[in-house]
């Protein structure tokens, strides 16, 4: 079974550009403003919203117990903060529809 190539950002930017009829350099300048302002308020809020997509959240994560696997001996793994992206059910149905029942 071949593979799927993934798109590339030259793509993307490519593809953006020509869907809103601007030049390359504005649309590569469009999806980086939009990444540095995800990462500015997902730090500032906890949450940013990429419309129809879906939404970047800030977890804590609680300290526990875990096991090293290579000797088998207990170790505590410390608290910390992470970052996940929830998918919006649209784009999720969209992409795998449901079963129906």
């Amino acid at each position: 079974m071949a593979e799927a190539k993934k798109m590339t950002q030259t793509q993307l930017v490519r593809e953006i550009a020509a869907c809103c009829g601007i030049n390359n350099k504005l649309a590569k300048q469009c999806i980086e403003t939009l990444a540095a302002i995800a990462v500015k308020e997902t730090k500032k809020s906890g949450v940013f919203v990429v419309p129809g997509i879906g939404k970047l959240v800030r977890a804590e994560r609680k300290a526990r117990m875990g096991r090293n696997p290579a000797t088998g001996e207990p170790i505590k793994i410390p608290a910390k903060k992470v970052v996940k992206f929830r998918v919006a059910k649209v784009v999720k149905d969209a992409i795998v529809p449901p079963k129906k029942k």
